[in-house]
């Protein structure tokens, strides 16, 4: 504010720029560490370009989600010096040559040799275990772990950096480029040294040899994380050279992983066995995917937004006229996440619309085109098994997923799942032990998986109320004879007090405000309901707890918490592993109890008590 009120209140000549464009550029810093957060995370998810070729948990997301507050820490301490200083040296030209060659001549010398050596020192086992293994904690590194240190090497490090900011300043020679440049340089080479996936063409070194001593590339820092004793330079090689602690296989690394990073991405998803399809949810939904926003992928998906993510109501025009305009544009999945279980290798599709574009009936015949391709495509690939999640496989839209068989009648290998019958097992077994009678709410018989509850209760003697006349005669249809008796018809929720409801995603608030108090509302549709009383209990969407075989699961799925899957989602998973030559779509079903006892041979737990 201070620096807004005195670039406006003064005459053009004496303008300060530099002050005036420190809080720009801190976010200029922050979408540039952003967007290669996100382009190395969307290129591991394509597997093909790896360097390191291991899984990232939730406990290096949290020791790396704090990487903004250097920024912010530098940004103070540029605020500091500018106060400090004489303006004769804080009011910078835009350019000046012979400083922007000073900067990289001191960067060149006393930069990378001084942190070669303190590199060197912090590997020391006395400052190893107490300062740098925290930042070599991440085996498999991340853009952000460039800058995941204890406060005391930060300070180190900003000093360093500051050599040639310094040394401009006192000769005079400083300029906002050299200042905005130096800066840009070193987050450019950081984030470069740590995204994991190799990009940097060989024929730069073919054509200017001398280059190798003068640029890393990932897989030479890559190798520091994992050899730890070896190539301990800052960005240029030339003092491992020198000093003789080159990694011997720095050479075949990079070449292996340019060879790897070189296919085509049409080609990265060859060795896929599953694919689950799902799509974003709000236009905010974005910055949750594991290409978005670490901190906020890592953590349930609130339906509803509360005062904690106040910056996301600030990024609020941004998500509106880029966000959903890419949304509309863009015309194709992308992946958004890669998994393993055992030898099985698991990715997660994400369909570029939200949930109001599916609620459109005009764009329903679009949204199954997309649906549709990334069927065919993963076909193609070889994709054994390809799930359908959320809307995707909605009644109305596709009729679970059976109008893409009858539009490739014989061709498809792969088989499709819309994972009703693993939604319902866990619904069942998601009730109280006790349990006599349960109220079932919602659009029941338009719902693959709420016909098939009612159906399992009333075979497993539990009354099964429903206070829609219509809902009640089409399911007595689809119940067996000698069970039908367990179907009730309740005229209306005074005349049934229970206290379990099986609910879709349409119950409403006046509805929820009729249960009694203490109601259990347990969904059986993808997307649960408002949570709106305080006085009752609400079970989560049908979902398991992943077993721990399943690696690389450092994203949460949409509101659930973490190692937590969907129904859904698990059932393509357990499709695969069975075997099971069938598509479950449509009207066609697995046998719910045995998808569930598959589901439990194969680690998978029940989030609630089994019945």
């Amino acid at each position: 504010m201070h620096s807004i009120y005195c670039f406006i209140g003064s005459r053009k000549s004496e303008r300060d720029y530099a002050y005036f464009l420190i809080f720009p550029f801190l976010l200029l810093r922050m979408l540039h560490d952003q967007i290669w957060i996100s382009l190395s995370r969307y290129r591991t998810a394509k597997r093909n370009n790896r360097i390191v070729d291991k899984a990232i948990e939730f406990d290096q997301v949290d020791r790396e989600r704090n990487w903004d507050d250097q920024i912010v820490f530098n940004g103070l301490i540029f605020y500091i010096v500018r106060m400090l200083i004489p303006p004769s040296y804080s009011n910078l030209r835009f350019w000046r040559s012979d400083g922007v060659i000073l900067t990289i001549l001191v960067h060149m010398g006393p930069v990378e040799f001084l942190y070669y050596w303190f590199h060197r020192a912090l590997h020391h086992h006395y400052l190893y275990s107490r300062y740098h293994s925290h930042h070599h904690s991440s085996v498999v590194t991340e853009p952000i772990t460039s800058v995941i240190h204890p406060f005391a090497e930060h300070i180190v490090y900003f000093l360093l950096f500051a050599i040639p900011l310094v040394t401009t300043m006192v000769l005079k020679n400083a300029s906002i480029a050299s200042f905005v440049g130096y800066i840009i340089y070193v987050d450019f080479m950081n984030n470069m040294g740590h995204c994991n996936f190799e990009f940097i063409p060989m024929w730069l070194f073919t054509v200017f040899p001398p280059l190798k001593f003068l640029m890393y590339t990932p897989s030479y820092h890559s190798l520091h994380h994992t050899q730890f004793r070896t190539n301990y330079s800052l960005f240029m090689p030339i003092y491992d050279y020198i000093y003789g602690t080159i990694d011997r296989s720095s050479d075949s690394v990079y070449e292996k992983s340019l060879k790897r990073s070189g296919e085509e991405e049409e080609e990265s998803a060859d060795d896929v066995d599953v694919v689950h399809l799902t799509h974003l949810t709000t236009p905010e939904s974005i910055y949750h995917l594991r290409i978005g926003f670490a901190s906020l992928a890592s953590k349930p998906h609130r339906y509803t937004y509360t005062l904690s993510q106040w910056y996301l109501q600030l990024l609020w025009p941004f998500t509106a006229s880029c966000s959903v305009l890419v949304s509309w544009i863009y015309g194709r999945t992308f992946v958004s996440e890669s998994n393993t279980l055992d030898k099985l290798k698991l990715q997660t599709w994400v369909v570029p619309r939200y949930i109001v574009q599916y609620n459109l009936p005009w764009r329903r015949e679009a949204i199954n085109s997309l649906i549709e391709e990334a069927i065919l495509e993963a076909d193609a690939k070889g994709v054994k098994v390809i799930s359908l999640g959320l809307l995707n496989q909605g009644e109305e839209l596709n009729r679970n997923g059976e109008i893409y068989l009858e539009r490739q009648p014989n061709k498809l290998k792969i088989k499709v799942v819309d994972g009703s019958s693993l939604a319902a097992a866990v619904v069942v077994n998601s009730l109280p032990k006790t349990t006599a009678h349960v109220l079932l709410r919602g659009t029941v018989t338009a719902n693959k998986v709420a016909n098939a509850v009612a159906s399992s209760l009333c075979q497993m003697g539990i009354k099964v109320a429903t206070i829609c006349k219509d809902d009640y005669e089409k399911l007595k249809l689809r119940i067996p004879v000698e069970a039908q008796h367990n179907l009730v018809l309740s005229t209306s929720y005074a005349a049934h007090k229970t206290k379990i409801w099986l609910v879709g995603d349409d119950l409403t608030g006046k509805e929820q405000a009729r249960a009694p108090k203490g109601t259990i509302f347990i969904p059986y549709t993808q997307i649960p309901p408002r949570k709106l009383r305080k006085d009752c209990f609400y079970h989560s969407t049908p979902a398991m707890i992943i077993p721990p075989s399943l690696s690389n699961m450092h994203s949460c799925e949409n509101w659930l918490g973490r190692r937590v899957m969907s129904a859904w989602r698990i059932a393509g998973i357990i499709h695969a592993l069975e075997g099971w030559d069938l598509n479950e779509c449509g009207q066609t079903m697995c046998d719910i109890h045995q998808v569930w006892h598959a589901s439990l041979r194969h680690g998978f737990r029940p989030l609630f008590p089994v019945a």
